[in-house]
């Protein structure tokens, strides 16, 4: 069922809210798709004004910045993840997760979910 990303339909004394117009398809929500570790497989979705979003579904590489220079490196598993401890079982990348690649730990900074890539910051030893 489609998700509505509207003010509530109660004000904070508990009276009812006014309508302010018809419910408008950009005020959809959509269905949280996760990005996980595997070859790349990327799915575009249109946004307001005819832009395009590109969500990560799965992702092998990532671009992991080392000394200021950013570098194309694998992606082994995902080590920690602050939002939510089940998606380091189920290796699930959000930004602020921190990754094990072939150079080391790093930690995203990207959104993959919004972006469409994958971009860390190596983190020191």
């Amino acid at each position: 069922m489609t998700k509505w990303l509207l003010k509530s339909k109660r004000k904070i004394t508990g009276g009812l809210r006014r309508r302010h117009g018809k419910k408008v398809r950009r005020q959809r929500g959509r269905d949280y798709l996760p990005t996980r570790i595997g070859e790349g497989k990327v799915k575009t979705t249109r946004v307001t004004g005819g832009r395009a979003k590109k969500v990560a579904l799965l992702v092998s590489t990532a671009n992991v910045s080392v000394k200021g220079k950013y570098q194309k490196t694998k992606i082994v598993s995902v080590a920690e993840n602050p939002a939510d401890s089940q998606f380091v079982r189920r290796n699930i990348i959000t930004k602020g997760a921190i990754i094990e690649t072939e150079l080391g730990k790093a930690k995203v900074t990207s959104r993959p979910g919004q972006d469409g890539t994958v971009n860390a910051v190596l983190l020191k030893k």
